[in-house]
């Protein structure tokens, strides 16, 4: 049987490697294709994605990552964020991460582990279905706050931050903008925000792990554009609908029914 937390460190190892291979913005940023998902791949994306899949490769998993889209037919899928705020990496701003998440299926639903490792902070975050999160094996126990002091935007394309920022006016008091979803959503699962949301359609690379973390936490999370529930979310690069998540289910909807004013 294989040992999931085994095999996120060691691609963690692995990640580590590339960073210190490719040390400079110079290295890092260089455009050398485009990804499946849609975005372009720079020199860190594919070097870190490459040292990944070549972890997992070998295992009986089929693998769901950003550049390659999916590899491999196993019924376990592995859905893979090399490097999960990569314009934080590339410009040397220390807030991203590696987002690995394993699942029993091929929705949202069927993610039965989550794994996050921070860059910057050195923070490690585990899920497992049914056994609650930890933060560097301790469980996570505070809760964010049942109004919102601290809101996370991510999808930050300044055009969108004019377009949403005014929708939230009285329902959020101060906004972040840090760069890295899958480590917002994390954040809130500690209660160091008060709820996240994206502004554009959030892909499964960016959520499917820290997800998780929400959820074990007892906290809400909604994919508000899709009338169908959260569990139902494909396992895929399609960026389908933007995503909202609170301490409590009636913030989220609080939240989401705000940005689709």
């Amino acid at each position: 049987m294989t040992d999931w937390l085994e095999v996120c460190r060691a691609s963690v190892d692995d990640v580590r490697h590339v960073l210190d291979e490719l040390p400079t913005r110079a290295e890092r940023e260089p455009v050398v294709g485009q990804g499946l998902g849609g975005d372009e791949t720079t020199a860190i994306d594919k070097a870190a994605e490459d040292a990944i899949v070549a972890r997992f490769r070998d295992l009986d998993v089929a693998i769901v990552s950003e550049e390659v889209g999916r590899l491999g037919d196993g019924r376990t899928v592995v859905v893979i964020d090399p490097i999960d705020g990569s314009l934080n990496a590339k410009r040397g701003i220390p807030f991203f991460s590696v987002s690995i998440a394993v699942a029993d299926g091929d929705r949202m639903g069927d993610v039965q582990f989550g794994y996050v490792y921070d860059f910057g902070s050195g923070e490690e975050w585990i899920a497992r279905r049914g056994e609650g999160a930890t933060l560097d094996g301790a469980p996570l126990t505070v809760r964010p706050k049942d109004t919102i002091e601290i809101l996370s935007f991510e999808a930050t394309l300044t055009s969108l931050v004019a377009r949403d920022a005014q929708k939230v006016v009285g329902l959020a008091h101060r906004l972040r903008i840090m760069g890295s979803l899958a480590l917002s959503l994390c954040h809130l699962a500690a209660g160091r925000v008060d709820a996240v949301c994206s502004l554009k359609g959030a892909r499964s690379v960016d959520i499917a792990a820290a997800q998780l973390f929400v959820r074990e936490s007892g906290f809400a999370i909604e994919l508000f554009d899709d009338v169908r529930s959260f569990d139902e979310a494909e396992l895929d690069l399609e960026g389908r609908s933007r995503v909202a998540a609170a301490g409590t289910a009636a913030l989220c909807r609080q939240l989401a029914d705000a940005l689709s004013a």
